[in-house]
This record gives C-alpha cells, structure tokens and sequence, in this order.
C-alpha cells in the first residue's frame, strides 16, 4: 500500500475576482440587511485557514469502521478523515456506517470501504471558493490541506457562516460610528435596550448541536436578565437550534433583547411542515435511526419551546420554510409581584 494515492479531485486555483464573479449570491437578508458589498470585501480578504477548525479527528487506515463510529457517535460529527502522519487518504461518512451496519461488516477496516475520491480545499483559497464548493457539492465540510498536501483541518458551513456573520456584525458597527460622527449624533443612547444576534445553524452539523443556545445563555447572562426567565429562554434556544440542525435544511436563530422582552426565531430552508398541529405534540419527531442513535431527534422540540414561552407562535409553508417565534416578557414577574 506505500503507492496508493487517493485521487483528489480540484477545482482550478483562480484570482480572487473570477470566483467571486462566479461565486453564488449569498442571500444578504439573512445576515441582517443589504450588506453585499461588506460580505464580498470580506470574502476577499478571508482565506480558509481563516475559518477552518485547526483541530482534526481522524483514524489510520487500518482502524475498523466501529471505531470510526464510536468517534463519530462521541464527537456527534457525519464524517472522519483516514490519515497517517497528516496525510489524508479517504474519508468515512455516516452513510459508510450505516451501510457497514446493514451489510455486517462493521468490523472491517476503514481502508477497505472508505471513500477515496475525495474534494479537497487549500488552506491558502478565498474564501469565496469554498462557497463555491459548499454550493457544488452535497457534502457539509471538507478537508483542508497545506501546501505540503498535509491535512492541515476541516471547513464546515457553519464554519463559514459563523465567521461572516462575526465580522458583518464589525463591519456594521464601525459604519454606524462613522455615520454618527459625520452627523453630530455621537453613540446611540445607552439607556434604550435592544441587542439583536443571529446563529447560522447548519443541517445535521451535530459536532456544533447546542452551540448558538449556550451562546445565547451567556449573553442573557451579561444583559442581566432575570435567570428564571434567561432559564426558560435558554431551553426554547437550545430546542429550537436543534430542530434546525436535525429536522430541516439549515437556517438562522436569532436573539432580539429589548427592554420588555426576549424574542428567539427560529427560520428554516424547509422542507416546511404540512401537519402543525401533529409537529406540535409530544414526542413527534422526523429524525431518522442514526440521528436517534446519537441522542438526537426524540421529539421536534416544539411543544417544549411552546411550553416555556409567553407568546409562540409557528408559520410554515410546505417546500419553502419554517418559522417559530417565541416571546419572553421580561416584566411579567415584576407585575405578578405587584398584584
């Protein structure tokens, strides 16, 4: 086996403007406002070493497909690199696995059933070309390799969106202080509270499943909201970043804080649910048997954000997209103290 080489298929390395000249359009609204001009400065000025997540699991060639899927069932990742000594040789996915399962032969090495035609990025590309790979290919991250064909990390959707969404939200407060400063208006008053964040949740990214909703946990924290009602807020967030990751195709979760109020949304890609009444009771549920394996996927999650919330409310269209809303008042126990 010293000869075997994976076959690693590429793409052309391309200046900057040619791929973000063919790169896809990226859906602004999403991020908060019409911002496409910020979003292609900074997919210039970002590289996928960037973004990407520097710290690898992988096993060697030789490893059986059950101790690939302990590490994916531990790590709650959909995919592990086969490597040896930073060399990257294929990858084994979920679907691996579960074929592995049915056909019995999970006790077999990885070598022997990993996939071997594998879609690589280079640490050094633009950003802007991995979205392009992101938009070509089905497959949620990808290997990154250095110069030295080393595996050097990995690059997920989430990967990216988390970082653009990071450094759009900079990018717009610096133009608000200058905006300010050529009016004369000097900071926007501290005494009105209103914070807004949004949380790209990418599908079936379950390495990242409760990420958003721990966040969401600490800034209610600094907001010093009443930790009774942060307590009610933070389990809505978490139920409903999971149901974007497991039951649809990826979406936004957003926290609005206001003085009178928390409001989380939470709006998927789809595919939409045609019975709302049946998706809001108890144990229902659309996660398949390797989403359940890995403690996922009990119920959608709904009747739980519904439970804890003062005001809920759920919109879907079949096909298109699914929004819930839930509304937390933040003087209820004020008033309920007062009566």
């Amino acid at each position: 086996m010293e000869g075997y080489k994976p076959v690693i298929l590429q793409g052309q390395q391309t200046n900057d403007d040619e791929i973000l000249e063919k790169s896809p359009p990226i859906d602004a609204s999403a991020l908060g406002g019409d911002s496409s001009v910020i979003i292609m400065e900074l997919l210039q000025r970002f590289k996928v070493r960037d973004v990407m997540k520097r710290k690898v699991l992988s096993v060697p060639r030789k490893a059986s497909l059950r101790e690939a899927q302990r590490i994916m069932r531990e790590s709650r990742i959909s995919g592990l690199p086969i490597s040896e000594e930073g060399r990257l040789y294929g990858i084994v996915s979920v679907n691996d696995i579960i074929l592995a399962l049915d056909g019995g032969w999970i006790e077999e090495s990885c070598e022997d059933h990993m996939a071997t035609n594998l879609v690589v990025l280079e640490a050094g590309m633009p950003l802007s070309f991995a979205l392009r790979y992101f938009n070509n290919y089905s497959y949620g991250r990808f290997p990154v390799l250095d110069s030295n064909r080393q595996l050097v990390g990995v690059i997920s959707q989430r990967d990216v969106m988390r970082a653009l969404l990071y450094e759009l939200s900079v990018e717009i407060r610096k133009l608000e202080r200058k905006t300010a400063a050529i009016t004369g208006e000097g900071e926007p008053a501290h005494n009105v509270n209103y914070f807004r964040r949004e949380y790209a949740v990418v599908r079936n990214d379950l390495s990242s499943a409760g990420h958003a909703a721990n966040e969401i946990k600490k800034l209610l924290k600094e907001h010093k909201v009443d930790r009774v009602v942060a307590r009610r807020i933070a389990v809505a967030a978490y139920e409903l970043e999971i149901n974007i990751c497991i039951h649809s195709h990826g979406g936004i979760l957003t926290l609005v804080i206001q003085d009178d109020a928390v409001t989380i949304t939470a709006k998927d890609r789809g595919p939409g649910i045609a019975d709302i009444e049946w998706a809001c009771r108890d144990g229902t549920s659309t996660a398949n048997d390797w989403i359940r394996s890995l403690g996922f996927g009990a119920g959608m999650g709904l009747s739980n954000s519904k439970r804890v919330s003062d005001e809920f409310e759920i919109k879907s269209e079949v096909g298109k997209y699914t929004r819930v809303t839930c509304v937390f008042r933040l003087n209820k126990q004020a008033e309920g103290a007062a009566q």
